[in-house]
């Protein structure tokens, strides 16, 4: 049963209002009492206004009621929705499963708070100058509790919202509340209710007309012969069963409706006597009326003249005794459908305790599969627990370990405070020496201008093997130096992309105007067109008039590029790093033991050395760029002295470190060197490069670090000592390698030495449509037998014509001459 909780100022007229809507005793005197008055007028002069506990939300709705109820008293009420978890400990469960001493206790805050709320609209009405009253009731439905409190109050008149007021428009005529439409359509039909929105009457249901309820005007009364009459119809048991019912209600019997008030609460029994349509003793008025008007005034005796008075006493007895058993007999009648209503009743509760239980039991079982959940997170924060302490504990040890790192730091900076007085000794020297640095640069631009008339007369003594191509022939080949076609670009000129010939090529095109721009084209010249090497990027051609240098085109780029993955590019694996560092050596062997004069790089780096696409590396780029390079030799670039091999020998420890690691130049030789003495090399490996053999990895680390001595008097001979380590392990590694070092040993060729067709090392190499070189001879025995396609891949040749690959030719033959 729904718990109605008003003021106490209220609780009395609450009970006059629920015994006026039950109807009053059987007797007409009581009908018509004076009593009833000030109840129906107390009804009908109050104003009955919902509100919700979101002041904000009913504000509006209780200010339209107080502006358009022409100073009426007002009453609020509310339907309180009881919460079905409760708080505890941080944590909410369900009611079921909580005490008995805790749930009282929050149902005691949560009503606190309602009657909190319900005191902010009574200061609203205050304000206005409106007496009010306020009133709750407690369920589980909102729009089910206006209903019963319409129902258990006799309410007459109510106001309540229509819809949220964010939803409230101007074209507004309908509502839009599930709990206003459901109010709207079971309320009794005696209550006239106002809906209203953001202060706007939205809709109103006018109230039923009264001469169809049970609060009709009182029923006239009725005489004995009225009785008798009415007892020989069809309608007397009905009449008699209502006079026997309002008899025992009078007389406050068990089968009469009771209203009470009990802490604070309104409840009622009356829902035992109602008929299915709701009306119960509303409908008996009806009958009691009917039988009124039919009977229209009190009847004369209809007993015949003559009869003796002790006869009529005996008739009047009797008929006295009949009328009594018939009101025992339908009291008897009416207890047992009581009985059998209590019966039914008493089934659906114990239907609807199983099913609590059904539910409860349910809810526990919930309850405890959350405990267990509970129990198992439990069980996981203790273990990260454990490996909390664990990391704990380790950082004390890396503590302590950072402190002996620490200590060793200081060791460093005294070492390096003993550097940095000879840094500023050498600073003072660099001073010195600009002034003659300035003046070189002097001379250096007097030189370009000399160099340049000289050019023609330099390239006319260059071999036979070095090509000299027209400034028409270098436009069109870059397209007119398409920006498209341009692959690099730095402070000596820009590299273009071109098919020069029918043969593609990097175009190298130098400015002019660079002070070091004429120097690095006679450099590139003097030292790539006087020799070949399978290792060394081979100079084609050149251009005197435009500053070009003519390559063989590389498609894969740099070794740089490939260590960072350029362009998504697949890393190198450690035999490909290895036979790269093989080769490397090989180069710098053959251009130190130049027999004229020996030849030293002096920019040896990652982005000087290329690849083809067999990842065959090649050096390129010659001649000393910067003095700031991690890459260049400390102790010339502090003395200022000129490079030598050893600065080259140098060079090639710090590549070496990088195809080892991944890592960047600048400070690797002093990484590499603390993780080999504290055993921690293995985690300095780059792991992109796939799993080194650590015994290998560990001696080309030691190779490296000697490389990179300062004092170049430390640096082991690429010839002899680093030689001996790189070639068998290249040959351990799966690689294979076209160049030997031995000089009674014979030499293998390269495989672009290797004619397609025949297999063997080419005499007169020529380049055919499909872009491959073939051996003169060969290609046109294919062609004279009526082959229009390629011999390699098939397709259909555009053309016929070949041209010979003269750079190749000569390539070829200073490889034979040194093989001889």
């Amino acid at each position: 049963m729904a718990m109605v909780t008003p003021i106490p100022a209220i609780e009395e007229r609450a009970g006059s209002m629920r015994f006026h809507g039950m109807g009053s005793p059987g007797s007409r005197s009581s009908r018509s009492s004076v009593t009833e008055e000030p109840v129906s007028r107390l009804i009908d002069e109050k104003i009955f206004v919902a509100v919700c506990k979101d002041v904000g939300k009913s504000k509006s709705t209780l200010i339209w009621a107080l502006q358009n109820t022409g100073g009426k008293k007002i009453c609020l009420v509310h339907v309180h929705q009881p919460s079905q978890m409760i708080p505890v400990m941080g944590a909410k469960f369900p009611v079921s499963s909580v005490k008995e001493e805790e749930v009282r206790v929050f149902r005691e805050k949560e009503r606190e708070k309602v009657h909190m709320v319900l005191d902010e609209y009574l200061r609203i009405c205050q304000q206005r100058g409106v007496r009010a009253e306020k009133m709750f009731i407690e369920m589980e439905s909102i729009e089910n509790g206006i209903v019963e409190l319409i129902s258990e109050l006799g309410i007459r008149k109510l106001v309540m919202g229509a819809a949220a007021d964010k939803h409230h428009s101007k074209k507004m005529t309908e509502l839009k509340s599930r709990k206003a439409i459901f109010v709207c359509r079971e309320a009794p039909a005696l209550c006239q209710i106002w809906f209203t929105c953001k202060g706007y009457l939205i809709h109103t249901r006018e109230a039923a007309d009264e001469s169809e309820s049970e609060y009709a005007s009182p029923r006239p009364s009725i005489s004995g012969s009225e009785i008798l009459e009415a007892f020989s119809t069809p309608e007397s048991e009905h009449l008699h069963s209502t006079d026997s019912l309002h008899r025992s209600e009078s007389n406050g019997s068990s089968t009469g409706h009771s209203g009470r008030v009990s802490d604070g609460s309104l409840s009622t029994d009356d829902e035992e006597e109602r008929e299915p349509d709701g009306r119960g003793v509303r409908r008996s008025a009806k009958v009691m009326n009917t039988v009124e008007q039919r009977s229209g005034h009190s009847h004369p005796s209809s007993f015949p003249d003559g009869v003796d008075d002790s006869f009529k006493d005996k008739i009047g007895q009797a008929t006295s005794e009949a009328q009594s058993s018939k009101r025992e007999a339908f009291a008897e009648t009416v207890r047992r459908q009581k009985a059998e209503k209590n019966a039914l009743d008493a089934i659906k509760k114990a239907k609807q305790s199983e099913s609590a239980y059904s539910e409860e039991l349910k809810r526990r079982k919930d309850t405890e599969v959350a405990l267990a959940k509970e129990k198992e997170r439990l069980v996981t924060i203790k273990k990260e627990q454990e490996i909390v302490v664990e990391d704990v504990q380790s950082a004390v040890a890396h503590k302590k370990m950072l402190e002996n790192q620490i200590a060793e730091s200081e060791a460093t900076i005294e070492k390096l405070n003993q550097k940095l007085d000879i840094a500023v000794k050498l600073l003072q020297k660099l001073k010195d020496e600009r002034e003659e640095l300035q003046a070189e640069r002097d001379r250096a631009l007097r030189e370009a201008t000399e160099l340049r008339s000289r050019a023609a007369t330099s390239t006319l003594q260059s071999p036979q093997y070095f090509t000299h191509f027209t400034f028409s022939e270098i436009e069109e080949a870059t397209n007119r130096f398409d920006s498209t076609l341009k692959i690099g670009e730095g402070g000596y000129g820009t590299i273009y992309v071109g098919l020069l010939r029918h043969t593609q090529v990097a175009i190298k095109m130098l400015n002019p105007n660079s002070p070091q721009g004429p120097v690095k084209y006679q450099e590139e010249v003097d030292v790539l067109s006087k020799m070949r090497h399978p290792n060394i990027i081979t100079l084609i051609g050149a251009c005197p008039e435009g500053w070009s240098l003519v390559y063989e085109y590389l498609p894969d780029g740099s070794l740089e590029d490939r260590l960072n993955c350029k362009d998504n590019s697949p890393p190198l694996s450690w035999q490909n790093r290895v036979r790269i560092a093989t080769e490397i050596c090989a180069a710098l062997v053959f251009l130190h033991s130049n027999k004229a004069q020996s030849v030293v790089h002096g920019d040896l780096k990652p982005a000087s050395i290329l690849l083809d696409t067999n990842l065959v590396s090649k050096l390129s780029d010659f001649g000393r760029k910067s003095s700031s390079s991690a890459y260049l030799d400390p102790e010339a670039s502090s003395d200022g002295e000129e490079l030598t091999p050893m600065s080259d020998v140098y060079s090639f420890g710090i590549i070496l470190l990088r195809l080892l690691t991944g890592r960047p130049a600048l400070g690797i030789a002093d990484e590499v060197k603390e993780a080999i003495e504290s055993g921690t090399l293995i985690d300095l490996l780059d792991p992109l490069a796939g799993d080194w053999p650590f015994v290998q990895a560990e001696q080309l680390a030691r190779l490296a670090l000697r490389c990179c001595e300062t004092v170049s008097e430390n640096r082991p001979d690429l010839a002899t000592e680093v030689w001996r380590v790189l070639e068998p392990m290249r040959a351990s590694s799966g690689g294979s390698s076209s160049f030997h070092l031995g000089r009674n040993e014979q030499r293998i060729a390269p495989p672009y030495f290797i004619c397609p067709i025949f297999q063997e090392v080419m005499q007169d190499p020529h380049v055919a449509a499909d872009g491959f070189t073939y051996e003169a001879e060969a290609i046109r025995a294919w062609l004279d037998s009526e082959h229009d396609t390629s011999p390699m891949t098939n397709d259909k040749l555009s053309h016929t014509s070949l041209i010979a690959n003269h750079a190749l030719r000569s390539a070829i033959q200073e490889w034979l001459q040194h093989n001889c």
